[in-house]
């Protein structure tokens, strides 16, 4: 009797075994917290694992998928995940969206320069009727951090739907730029507006206004390049003045969403601020 209660107790305990292993294969939280770091730190920190991550509801957004960002989180302020290298080293990101590829490169440069990504180089890009690819490689002290990325996309009002880790210094991004905006100064109606002294080319929210004044001081040799831009970044036309211009009218027709307003030899010409006065014509008043 003694021997047919252990073998029962045998049976039970290997199909409770098998059964939260499939448990833990099926649940897409559980395998995308494994894609995300070592098999060996896996194995030793699994039982923690399971407590930093309930309820694991608490981990899927509203249409059901894992809020991959969200994991990331939780693993690097558990300690569970370190992104940071004992030397520089190559790293390879690859970032997919369904997006327009000029707009995508924009918002993702911009990113990636706001959060202390300047020299990198672009390894690959495609585009096909469905999706626009764009790899790049840099070399550096610590993996890009996700969360931070998310933070500085969300200005954007873009998303990070998927992060694969595909090798310790390979990482992989699927983004969501269906609401994408450039990430800048907006120009209202009759608000006075400084550019400062920058290295970069100035872009600015132009959508709320019909025309620009722009004055230059004496101090500065600004030879003007303005180039106009739709909301999905798709250029319109150039102006380019060489000659030393110290006021410029500019007229926002064509559907002009953004423009950009550089130098035409230098952004260096510009010592001092630029001043602009935009304005809306009065019948888009009422």
């Amino acid at each position: 009797m003694v021997k047919i209660f252990l073998f029962f107790a045998l049976l039970l305990s290997l199909s409770s075994a098998a059964e939260v292993k499939q448990k833990s294969k099926d649940d897409p939280l559980i395998q995308k917290v494994k894609s995300l770091i070592a098999p060996a730190t896996f194995a030793k920190d699994r039982a923690y694992i399971d407590i930093i991550f309930s309820p694991r509801a608490d981990y899927y957004n509203s249409e059901g998928r894992v809020d991959s960002v969200k994991v990331v989180q939780t693993l690097k302020d558990n300690g569970i995940l370190n992104l940071f290298f004992k030397t520089p080293r190559e790293i390879n990101i690859s970032f997919k969206t369904q997006g327009l590829p000029l707009f995508f490169i924009k918002i993702m440069s911009d990113s990636l320069r706001n959060i202390g990504y300047y020299r990198y180089v672009t390894k690959e890009s495609s585009f096909d009727e469905s999706e626009f690819i764009w790899k790049i490689s840099l070399t550096s002290e610590y993996a890009a951090d996700p969360l931070i990325l998310s933070q500085e996309l969300r200005k954007s009002n873009c998303e990070i739907v998927d992060v694969v880790r595909e090798t310790e210094s390979d990482w992989s991004y699927i983004i969501d730029m269906k609401n994408a905006k450039l990430n800048v100064s907006v120009l209202e109606d009759s608000e006075e507006f400084r550019l400062k002294r920058s290295l970069y080319s100035y872009w600015l929210d132009v959508s709320k206004v019909d025309d620009i004044e722009i004055r230059s001081s004496s101090r500065n040799d600004w030879y003007p390049y303005i180039a106009y831009y739709d909301k999905s970044l798709k250029l319109l036309r150039v102006i380019k003045i060489d000659k030393k211009t110290s006021k410029i009218m500019l007229n926002m027709r064509e559907n002009t969403h953004y423009i950009k307003i550089s130098d035409i030899y230098s952004l260096k010409n510009i010592k001092d601020d630029l001043v602009l006065k935009p304005t809306v014509k009065e019948i888009n008043k009422l």
